[in-house]
């Protein structure tokens, strides 16, 4: 059985949303999205990339006013000043962020089948 290809519809609609979103800015937007909070430290790690890979990413995710931010000014995370170390920010989702990632959300949520399973033929 094969399934209309939810990933890629998906990567799709990112690239809709912002063209200029690579990857690894997709990668990294996906994985604040379930860790919400997470400093640049942590997210090289989770995404198996350099402290300062990590920075320059997120930074591209930020949107243009932010102080740190890149271009290509994503506008889809903000950092936030962390309680716990006064140069450190954490990174949380802006609502341009939480509304793409509830479309990719739905977009899976809705994947099914595209050709019916076949009949099974029931012997005895």
């Amino acid at each position: 059985m094969r399934y209309r290809n939810a990933v890629l519809d998906c990567l799709e609609r990112c690239r809709r949303t912002a063209p200029q979103m690579s990857l690894g800015h997709i990668i990294a937007l996906l994985y604040v999205a379930e860790n919400e909070g997470l400093n640049i430290t942590e997210l090289g790690d989770i995404c198996r990339t350099t402290t300062a890979t990590a920075s320059r990413t997120a930074r591209a995710l930020m949107g243009r006013t932010a102080p740190e931010a890149l271009t290509p000014y994503l506008g889809l995370l903000e950092g936030r000043p962390n309680p716990e170390d006064s140069k450190g920010r954490l990174l949380y989702l802006t609502a341009a962020g939480r509304q793409l990632c509830d479309q990719l959300d739905e977009i899976i949520g809705r994947a099914a089948p595209i050709f019916p399973p076949p009949a099974r033929r029931l012997t005895a």
